[in-house]
């Protein structure tokens, strides 16, 4: 099902105020709120899920860590990297996470697609794959009915900072989109996904 959703790009932006900005629209939102789907950047920072019992990585002082209330383990986000976040009603769009899920698969596998970038996924392990690494990263969160978080697609970017962290505890190795078609810019590639996303959520 296919209802309005606000899109809204917000530029480059701290991971933690975003992260509050979520919770606070989780907790404010009621039946008639009009579910949102975020487009961001972050400042260089290291996240570990709930699925992240405990961390002991030996990473840069200068790139914080910090515990972010989603599902999965640790990642990295920074500049050149879009972070999605998906703010639905998934009740009222009659969907679960499994079909939510699904669906940003298909957003950034279509995106993807859009640049002849052959792409896949690995049922042990989520995110979606190109040339046997991990292009774009999953990690969601239900409250109320409604989702939090969402995904992270790596277009150009600093990729050396996932060398001192277990990806998303599973040894997959990180790409990104310039590495595979270099002459594409971070614009483009945002458009094509914005474009996706109207897609299939619109």
């Amino acid at each position: 099902m296919k209802l309005n959703v606000k899109i809204r790009n917000l530029g480059l932006r701290k991971i933690e105020m975003i992260s509050n900005s979520m919770k606070d629209f989780t907790v404010m939102r009621n039946k008639y709120t009009l579910d949102e789907i975020w487009l961001v950047q972050h400042y260089p920072v290291f996240t570990y899920g709930v699925s992240e019992k405990e961390y002991n990585w030996f990473i840069p002082k200068r790139i914080p860590i910090i515990f972010i209330n989603r599902g999965g383990k640790t990642t990295y986000h920074g500049p050149g990297q879009i972070v999605t976040y998906f703010l639905l009603d998934l009740i009222r769009r009659n969907i679960n996470i499994k079909t939510l899920m699904l669906l940003m698969q298909n957003v950034v596998m279509s995106t993807l697609k859009c640049f002849s970038i052959h792409s896949y996924i690995l049922e042990q392990f989520p995110g979606i794959y190109v040339n046997d690494k991990k292009i774009c990263s999953f990690g969601l969160r239900i409250k109320k009915g409604c989702s939090l978080y969402g995904m992270s697609l790596n277009i150009d970017m600093d990729l050396s900072p996932f060398s001192y962290i277990n990806p998303c505890g599973n040894n997959i190795k990180m790409t990104q989109i310039v590495d595979v078609k270099p002459n594409l810019n971070f614009r483009t590639v945002q458009l094509a996904l914005m474009n996706n996303i109207k897609k299939y959520f619109l």
